[in-house]
């Protein structure tokens, strides 16, 4: 793989086959970092982490390049999970010390991608809530409506 700088020596085999796997995806598309980030919603920046096992691409960056480069994204999702699970963890002292998910706070890993045992979360939790108690409130009101006219 001309071009590319070579993956850090200590790489999980699992991590640097699917890196691997995905530098030749993307030198398939015959794109540069920053057209293969004007074409995906994925930066520039975010590309070079994910093709230099910097990071951890999310599911969606991963298809995206393989409809990109014509490829089936089923072939390379068993070795995404795979790579995500083996994927070496940055530590830094308040987590370390907190024993909490690196990944958690990651803006570049979306919620549709969170880490087995974790709970989704997501924006919308408390945007469904609301729309609920509306909703009931709404039909509350019809409800005594119907009785006051009825």
């Amino acid at each position: 793989m001309s071009g590319w700088q070579p993956l850090p020596d200590d790489l999980p085999a699992e991590v640097r086959h699917f890196v691997e796997q995905l530098r030749l995806l993307k030198d398939r598309t015959g794109l540069s970092l920053v057209a293969l980030g004007a074409r995906t919603a994925y930066s520039k920046s975010s590309w070079h982490r994910y093709l230099n096992a910097g990071q951890p691409p999310p599911r969606q960056a991963v298809v995206a390049l393989c409809r990109i480069a014509g490829a089936d994204p089923e072939r390379i999702s068993v070795r995404w999970e795979l790579a995500v699970q083996a994927w070496p963890r940055p530590v830094t002292v308040p987590e370390q010390a907190a024993g909490g998910d690196e990944y958690r706070d990651d803006p570049t890993l979306p919620w549709w991608d969170t880490p087995p045992g974790e709970p989704a979360g997501g924006p919308g939790g408390r945007l469904l809530r609301y729309a609920l108690v509306l909703l009931f409130l709404m039909l509350l009101m019809a409800v005594a409506g119907a009785v006051v006219l009825g």
